[in-house]
């Protein structure tokens, strides 16, 4: 039975996300976005575009979205007028943006008392898995609600991880960028160093990517650095976002994070001086200047 489903944020992951699911899936999707660029691609592929965000959900059986941050989050759906408050009794909230897990519990909150249903599926992955399908979504939700979404996030993703319940995909998001971060500096400071120990940077390119300690999505960094095309797939500016919520989060749990506040620290610098819309990659080129 073809599904009325609401896609709500269309930036450089959510516009992809959203494509795969009117090309193979089964759907009827209505879109919004708050700029109207991304809005046209979709409405060629068969989607079709709503005038506001509420208008969007009306509808739907389930709503996704992808939004940019808390802020962004509570204004667009839990505010006044977000569109939480338009959707049908019962619909599906599946909220794929990183956000810290406090603001999830408490959007699940929102969700809940006016009849809404509500599940977190943030993603790992960045613009090319968001394209191919080949996403990993870390889902936070009760079993019957993972059931009868999985399905569709199998149009966008190649891994889907049940984390556990509400919130639980959302604080486990938290590491991953925990270690995606930290990875990334550490392979920018080593190549600079060995550059500056008489390795060529072709050298270091080739070898520090395929050893067993470096993690994979290093290999596809230290192209762009090769070439120097920072052009965003994640940008730098999200990342320090993301290590923001995560220094809140450790905060609110009690627990100390010496390398990653550091981290957070140089992207913020790095954002500061111009690389926030580059791809997080170009802290590598931060670096190297300063």
């Amino acid at each position: 039975m073809t599904q009325t489903l609401a896609f709500i944020g269309l930036g450089i992951m959510g516009s992809r996300m959203a494509a795969n699911l009117l090309d193979k899936g089964d759907v009827n999707l209505i879109v919004f976005n708050r700029s109207t660029e991304a809005e046209k691609s979709l409405k060629d592929k068969g989607a079709k575009v709503a005038d506001s965000a509420a208008d969007a959900v009306r509808q739907a059986d389930v709503v996704f979205s992808m939004l940019a941050s808390p802020p962004v989050v509570q204004d667009m759906a839990l505010g006044e007028d977000g569109f939480v408050s338009a959707m049908a009794e019962n619909a599906l909230w599946v909220d794929c943006s990183t956000v810290n897990p406090s603001f999830t519990e408490y959007a699940g909150e929102v969700a809940r008392a006016q009849g809404i249903r509500f599940m977190d599926a943030p993603v790992a992955g960045t613009r090319e898995p968001a394209a191919s399908g080949e996403l990993t979504f870390l889902v936070g939700a009760d079993d019957e609600d993972f059931q009868s979404v999985e399905p569709l996030l199998q149009t966008m993703g190649k891994k889907i991880v049940h984390v556990g319940q509400v919130g639980r995909g959302t604080a486990f998001k938290m590491l991953v960028n925990a270690m995606l971060a930290q990875s990334m500096l550490a392979f920018a400071e080593t190549t600079l160093l060995g550059e500056k120990l008489g390795f060529s940077r072709d050298f270091l390119m080739d070898t520090l990517p395929n050893l067993p300690v470096t993690p994979p999505f290093i290999g596809g960094k230290a192209e762009l650095i090769r070439n120097g095309d920072f052009d965003a797939q994640f940008p730098l500016e999200l990342m320090h976002k993301d290590l923001h919520l995560l220094e809140q989060t450790a905060y609110e749990v009690g627990q100390p994070l010496y390398l990653a506040n550091l981290a957070k620290e140089v992207y913020g610098s790095a954002s500061s001086s111009g690389w926030g819309r580059k791809d997080f990659a170009s802290v590598f080129e931060f670096l190297n200047r300063h």
